[in-house]
Order: structure tokens, then C-alpha cells, then sequence
């Protein structure tokens, strides 16, 4: 699950920031499932995915053709954030793809976030990767293409049900299920990696008094990414009492560069 190209790649940091925005919101039960649906249907149905990723076709098109499509089928947020997508510009139609499979693990990440198990989900990943090395008959059962996918369930579901969260077994049941031509062991590392990214990144409150616009958005994004070394996602606040300029927060540290954080500063030493 390599994107390559510059224009998907910037297309799928827009994708992350949308799904970060529908998260709050969403039901993360069925969130990422929503989503690996329709990544089954745009690999299955060629067409489709082509016309959704054309580049020449207008966004807006785009989008109304996956909500008449979709609609009632999947949850309002997953079919928000697909239509969000399909607006955007890919490369190719598999690098559309393979976005949408980077946003349900990223989704399923979120869920076990949400719960307090995100750590405990990157663990499982890497510890059932061990497994899959360590006995080949079960690695054999797990990929043989001639055994049914229900005998394959039950299979996964005697391995981790009740022994492991509930992101965890949608995620290794999806990859043995639907590998998309990837090893398992493959497939495991990449989703280790999208988990990883997760628990790894940081979170920026900025304040601002006036709505920053989607460009904005994405410049300091990345320019906060650069100078701490990993993504960073913005929390907007809305606050007119900065006056002018932003205030960033990210951890115990703040950056001000507001008129009102300027004469705070200026009233601070004229009383010291």
C-alpha cells in the first residue's frame, strides 16, 4: 500500500485531515467496516473506480455519483467523508484505492483509540505477525485460496475472539479475507504501520479569530510537520480574543503569535 505519485499524495494528507474531522462525529463501530466496504466494491467494480478517479471529471460529479450509489448502504460519516474523497485528484484509480484503505485502518486505529486500546492494537498487529511466521500450517490455512472464507473465519475467530480488540479482529480478518495481492505477513506490517503512525503523531490546538481556509490548513500543517518530525493534525478554535495572528498549542508547548499574546508579554515585563 505504496502511493507514488506527488498529486496522490497530497490528495490522500487532504483525505487524512477529512477523516479527522468526521471522526468526533462518527460512530467508530462501523466507521472503518463502512469504509473497507467500499474499498471492496471500487476494486470490484473497475468502472466505477475509474470514473470516480478520473481526473477530468468534475469533483462535485464525482461525489453525487458515490452518495446516489451509497446512500442508506453505509453510516452519513463514511459516506460523507467517501464523497470528500472522490473529489479530490489521484494519480491513478488504485492509488484511489489504496487511500481508502489507509483511511479504515486508520479508522479502525481511532476506534481502539477511542477505547484506550491503541497501544494494545498496535501490539496485537505485530504479535499475531509472529504467530503467522512461526507456524506455517497456520499461515497455510489462513492463505490458501481454495478454502472457503467462512472455514477462514472461524478459523480467525477461534485464534482472536475475546482475546484481542475488536480493531484488531477486523483488521486481521479484512487482510486474510481480502489481501489485496499482498503476503499476510506483508499486509500485517503495512497496517502495523498506519497504527503506528496514529499513536505516533501529535495534536495541535491552534487558535485563531477567523476561519483558516483548506490551503492554510495544509501549509501549516506541514509546516509544523517539519519542524516536529511527525504529522501533526489541527484542532481549529475559533477565538477572537487573540486579536490577530494564531496561537499553537501542541503538548505543554505554545507558540503565540498573537496581538493579544504580544501585549500579554509587554504587560508581563513592565510589571516584573
Amino acid at each position: 500500500m505504496t502511493i507514488t505519485g506527488a498529486v496522490s499524495r497530497a490528495s490522500l494528507a487532504e483525505a487524512r485531515e477529512r477523516l479527522e474531522a468526521v471522526i468526533p462525529s462518527a460512530d467508530l463501530s462501523r466507521l472503518g467496516d463502512d469504509l473497507f466496504a467500499v474499498l471492496r466494491l471500487i476494486d470490484r467494480e473497475h468502472g466505477l473506480r475509474r470514473a470516480v478517479s478520473d481526473p477530468a471529471r468534475d469533483g462535485a460529479d464525482k461525489a453525487r455519483l458515490v452518495q446516489v450509489l451509497l446512500e442508506g448502504k453505509i453510516s452519513p460519516a463514511a459516506l460523507e467523508l467517501v464523497a470528500d474523497v472522490v473529489r479530490l485528484r489521484w494519480s491513478r484509480p488504485s492509488e484511489l484505492s489504496d487511500a481508502v484503505e489507509a483511511l479504515a485502518v486508520t479508522a479502525e486505529a481511532a476506534r481502539a483509540e477511542a477505547d484506550g486500546r491503541l497501544d494494545d492494537l498496535e501490539d496485537e498487529l505485530f504479535r499475531f505477525s509472529r504467530v503467522i511466521e512461526g507456524e506455517p500450517r497456520l499461515r497455510g490455512a489462513l492463505t490458501a485460496p481454495g478454502l472457503p472464507e467462512d472455514r477462514k473465519g472461524g478459523l480467525l475467530d477461534a485464534l482472536l475472539e475475546g482475546k484481542a480488540t475488536a480493531a484488531t479482529v477486523a483488521l486481521v480478518r479484512e487482510l486474510v479475507l481480502r489481501p489485496r495481492g499482498r503476503s499476510l505477513e506483508g499486509g500485517l506490517a503495512d497496517y502495523g504501520k498506519l497504527v503506528a503512525q496514529r499513536r505516533e503523531r501529535l495534536v495541535a490546538l491552534v487558535r485563531t479569530p477567523v476561519e483558516l481556509t483548506e490551503a492554510q490548513r495544509t501549509r501549516l500543517a506541514a509546516v509544523l510537520a517539519t519542524a516536529y518530525g511527525h504529522d501533526v493534525h489541527l484542532n481549529i478554535e475559533l477565538d477572537p480574543t487573540t486579536i490577530g495572528g494564531l496561537s499553537i498549542q501542541i503538548g505543554d508547548e505554545v507558540i503565540d503569535g498573537t496581538i493579544a499574546g504580544r501585549l500579554d508579554d509587554v504587560r508581563r515585563r513592565l510589571a516584573s
